[in-house]
């Protein structure tokens, strides 16, 4: 399930998130990743969604305005494999579609809404690769705009993982007017605390050696107190302390150059610091360094490894094949057959993407992981497992994808899921189903003998099945299966021939 593709030369990051977009751009030079170029741009997108979930225009236009420069650096550089990922305010985001789509012609790239779980496992990632080597178990802590991560590891392995729904940008609305008093900074705290408390007991339990912060909000800290303490390296209570008699001594977000804040950080620091010295005193954190990494490198470095045996996705649907016991040999037959039968039809079905291969041959190696709960519909168990497990590497639009797949690769052609997806699989998808459900069907006898020669010819929705005679004479019942299925293809609009 390795690709064996040499990894590109140049690749790019861009993470958009709820306060800051920021792109990194580097070059693959023997295992390592040389960075040529970074950008970051305060868009505040989370400041623009209303009540309802909606992203008003003003945030729309900041943040496709931004994208397009994004998009012309990535050209100009000659990026050749791209990975874009959007985090907390698009995760709250509803009805994101009309965004999603000129999001992507401004950048010239899909965008992938990830889960807080897999942001939280792609700073660890980050953070790890770009610090020193260490065999201790360490504490990774990230406050971004709209969540605060928070991961135990060791070595590159995160062991526990939390996302918290308390971000600098959110909080900023108790300083909305610009006052910084110590009856606002303790509410924000209580936020936090609120947010913490329900995990608290189990990372204290787990414990940890080293801790470091990463992104923007701890080296804003990290900097305001390297003009406070300049001996001291780290980030500890006592000089968080002192960071706040400063911020409360200035009694204003306007107002705040001493400790090094600019205007365009200035209105989320006390929010964002609020966090920190609540993370700091409730998990009694001695002292915090400040991780060069974070989750855009983090990105770099699994878009690394998905082109050669690291790659996370991998390890997520390996480790779904042993925990529902799926049947790894019948699960090989059918990925064989699913992927010969794309090799015939990519072209006139446009399916060249690599995603589409990929993910049939996921579905192919999952279809089957309902079947540890229930034997009737175990499509539909299946899906379900797909849809909402936690499956470290895999966004969650490819998550939804994989589902959909598995959802409909037998009885009825069931395509509602289908209709979540950001195109093209919301159109594509349904080419996918059919390949999987002919492949999962030829092999419903669950035979180790060899399939012959099968040949599939496609004209738009309408699909030929070339068997040899000799063949079908010998198996009744796929025949019979076939002229079933061909009902099921024709309740979804395609005509399916065999013989």
């Amino acid at each position: 399930m390795t690709s064996g593709r040499a990894v590109p030369d140049v690749l790019a990051a861009v993470d958009l998130g709820s306060n800051s977009f920021h792109m990194v751009v580097a070059r693959h030079s023997h295992g390592q990743l040389l960075i040529l170029d970074r950008l970051r741009e305060t868009v505040r997108l989370a400041t623009g969604l209303d009540e309802s979930g909606r992203l008003d225009e003003a945030a729309m236009g900041r943040a496709l305005r931004c994208l397009q420069r994004f998009g012309e650096r990535l050209r100009a550089m000659h990026a050749d494999s791209v990975r874009v990922v959007g985090t907390n305010a698009l995760r709250r985001a509803r009805r994101k579609r009309w965004f999603l789509e000129r999001a992507r012609a401004a950048l010239g790239h899909p965008i992938e809404i990830i889960s807080g779980l897999e942001e939280a496992r792609l700073i660890y990632s980050g953070v790890t690769h770009t610090s020193p080597l260490n065999p201790n178990r360490r504490l990774v802590i990230d406050i971004g705009g709209g969540s605060t991560e928070m991961v135990i590891g060791q070595g590159f392995e995160p062991i526990l993982l939390e996302s918290l729904s308390v971000g600098c940008v959110g909080l900023a609305a108790i300083f909305d007017d610009g006052r910084v008093t110590p009856k606002r900074i303790e509410r924000a705290r209580t936020a936090v605390r609120l947010e913490l408390e329900p995990i608290l007991e189990s990372y204290r339990k787990l414990g940890w050696l080293e801790a470091f912060g990463s992104s923007g909000t701890v080296r804003v800290i990290g900097e305001a107190l390297r003009r406070l303490v300049p001996e001291e390296p780290w980030i500890t209570a006592a000089n968080l302390r002192r960071i706040e008699e400063r911020m409360l001594a200035a009694g204003n977000v306007a107002r705040l150059e001493s400790l090094g804040v600019d205007a365009e950080r200035a209105p989320v620091f006390p929010s964002g610091f609020a966090i920190l010295l609540e993370l700091v005193e409730s998990l009694s954190i001695e002292r915090l360094r400040i991780a060069e990494g974070a989750m855009r490198e983090g990105l770099l470095y699994d878009l690394m490894g998905r082109f050669t045996d690291e790659d996370a996705r991998v390890r997520s649907v390996r480790a779904m094949e042993a925990r529902y016991h799926v049947d790894a040999r019948q699960a090989d037959r059918v990925e064989a057959t699913v992927v010969a039968l794309l090799a015939q039809v990519e072209s006139e079905w446009g399916l060249e993407d690599p995603l589409a291969e990929l993910a049939l041959r996921w579905a192919a190696r999952l279809h089957e992981t309902g079947l540890d709960i229930a034997h009737s519909k175990y499509q539909r168990h299946s899906a379900y497992l797909l849809e909402h497990a936690d499956m470290p590497g895999f966004p969650r639009e490819e998550q939804l994808l994989l589902a959909a797949l598995v959802g409909g690769h037998r009885r009825q052609f069931a395509l509602e899921m289908l209709e979540d997806l950001v195109p093209p699989w919301d159109r594509l998808g349904e080419y996918l189903i059919v390949l999987l459900r002919l492949a999962v069907l030829l092999h419903r006898g669950r035979s180790a003998a060899p399939l012959p020669d099968v040949r599939l010819r496609v004209k738009g929705r309408h699909l030929a099945l070339d068997l040899p005679a000799r063949w079908m004479k010998e198996h009744p019942l796929t025949i019979e299966d076939l002229v079933q299925e061909r009902q099921y293809l024709k309740a979804a609009g395609f005509r399916l021939s065999f013989g």
